[in-house]
């Protein structure tokens, strides 16, 4: 099951397991148990630490397998084999098992120790959901430090009774005794404020407490973490307040132009970024969005969670979210046909009919990716023409499954209230009105800037994004402005990154000028 390389890499990880492991499979007569009972057997061969027991017809899912340390009940299972991205969740439950420390702050493990009650998740994954393994990951987690909760990782693809059952239409989809607990990306943080209701409270009071930043910078994507590694090398007291760190990066997929990476993958690229700001005395205050900016000698950012901060100089760094098609029903039917990341929906629409909207770099890639799972795709363009790169038009024209549809308005997404069913548009050419019958959209027209929360205060283009000048200055004093939320023409993660660190100096510049002595001033002018 494993090649030669991954048995190596392994074997170095099971090397670090000083409690023994027990892997309890529960297997029937299907190709799924042989492929999982290969896994395991070569998982076994690579440490004394480990032992397997076979069970059949034990009530469990097959194939599936628990992990947990001999003598006691961890509570973690996966339902499927954990290869692609959940490969590394596999291996971090075998270490956390067999006693490895996690790298988990003291009050965060303390936090999960204190949960009271009786928790059951269950995650509906894809292997190749990009999203997917972190929510595994900090579940498996929980489950390891308080022995009240319990969590099972199922591969969508393989219990596909169960995701149609529970009406599953994106991934990951977490439920909670039963009931929908969350869909999409969650870190731990998330989990444990939504279970421990009085944590955001005590984290809002924690933050109001802080003393003024000389630079507090409003976003964690590449710009707001590239600011923060300028800023802290300064010296001066930097902080960063993000809703999510790495923002829309953690759901890109491929990275193929990152210049000295030949290719990484977005969460990889995060992981990096968190890891070089961690090096520096950066204050980061994460999942917490802003709703506020209030101009003045100290700039007060106020947060949703109703926190305050002050600072002698802010960086907004807030970047971009999906644009939305805005037409009735795609709300309604978000997450159930509706979605708008192929990478990690797109398994859950084998063998279905699907739509993409949009017909730029985004949307070829998705109609090309899907085209490969889905029975049918059709890409809708509201242009007369495609936009995409020449070399992606060419190798979309050669599948024999998309059907392309130009000068497209699309004007509804029709459903039987329980998914969708049907996409209307209008035909821009002559106006008539057509329907596409499928079971899913995946909306891929480019993005709108994160800028809701300071309209009015900072000038912002007709597009909503944030107007700067050359240095990054925005149209209030010491505040700046850097990456996909500006007016700069072209977004792409290493310009966000270069201007995130133009933005630093020219904060950094402001607060030299601004903090100068007045008879230093004159004393200079003389």
């Amino acid at each position: 099951m494993l090649d030669a390389n991954t048995k190596t890499q392994l074997k170095a990880y099971l090397e670090k397991v000083v409690m023994p492991i027990e892997i309890d499979a529960s297997l029937d007569d299907s190709t799924k148990s042989a492929e999982m009972l290969s896994l395991l057997n070569d998982i076994k061969s690579l440490s004394d630490m480990v032992t397997l027991r076979e069970h059949r017809n034990d009530g469990q899912r097959t194939p599936s397998f628990a992990v947990n340390r001999v003598g006691a009940d961890m509570g973690i299972r996966f339902a499927g084999i954990p290869m692609g991205h959940e490969f590394t969740s596999l291996i971090l439950a075998l270490l956390q098992a067999g006693g490895h420390p996690p790298k988990t702050e003291a009050d965060v493990i303390e936090q999960i120790r204190n949960l009271d009650g009786e928790f059951r998740f269950e995650t509906y994954i894809s292997l190749s959901c990009h999203s997917c393994p972190e929510v595994v990951q900090s579940l498996n987690l929980m489950a390891v430090i308080n022995p009240k909760i319990r969590h099972v990782m199922i591969d969508g693809a393989l219990f596909q009774d169960e995701v149609k059952e529970r009406e599953i239409m994106s991934v990951p989809s977490v439920f909670l005794n039963g009931q929908l607990f969350g869909s999409g990306r969650m870190e731990l943080a998330e989990i444990l404020a939504k279970l421990d209701t009085g944590s955001v409270k005590r984290d809002a009071e924690k933050i109001s407490q802080k003393d003024v930043f000389d630079l507090l910078i409003v976003g964690g994507g590449p710009a707001g973490a590239s600011a923060a590694i300028y800023a802290a090398r300064k010296g001066i007291r930097t902080g960063i307040v993000a809703e999510r760190f790495g923002g829309q990066v953690m759901d890109t997929m491929g990275i193929e132009n990152f210049i000295s990476v030949k290719a990484t993958e977005g969460p990889k690229l995060v992981a990096a970024l968190e890891q070089h700001v961690k090096e520096y005395d950066v204050d980061v205050m994460n999942l917490q969005r802003a709703a506020a900016l209030i101009p003045g000698d100290l700039i007060e950012i106020k947060l949703a969670s109703g926190a305050s901060l002050k600072a002698r100089s802010v960086i907004l760094a807030t970047g971009a979210r999906w644009r939305e098609m805005n037409v009735p029903g795609e709300q309604e039917y978000r997450n159930r046909g509706v979605a708008y990341c192929p990478h990690c929906d797109g398994p859950l629409y084998k063998g279905k009919r699907v739509a993409v909207i949009g017909g730029g770099n985004s949307g070829v890639e998705a109609a090309i990716d899907l085209a490969g799972i889905v029975k049918h795709v059709t890409l809708i363009e509201y242009d007369s023409q495609l936009r995409a790169d020449s070399v992606l038009q060419r190798k979309l024209h050669s599948l024999p499954n998309v059907t392309v549809i130009t000068s497209a308005q699309s004007t509804e997404v029709s459903g039987d209230g329980t998914r969708v069913n049907g996409l209307h548009y209008t035909d821009r050419k002559n106006g008539t009105a057509h329907t596409v019958d499928l079971e899913g959209i995946f909306v891929q027209i480019g993005l709108l800037p994160n800028t809701d929360w300071i309209k009015g205060t900072v000038a912002l283009t007709a597009r909503g994004e944030i107007e700067i000048d050359a240095r990054g200055q925005t149209s209030v004093p010491g505040v700046f402005a850097a990456g996909d939320v500006t007016n700069i023409p072209f977004k792409q993660i290493i310009i966000a990154m270069g201007e995130g660190s133009k933005a630093a100096l020219s904060a950094f510049d402001h607060l030299i000028r601004s903090s100068a002595p007045a008879e230093a001033e004159v004393a200079v002018a003389a």
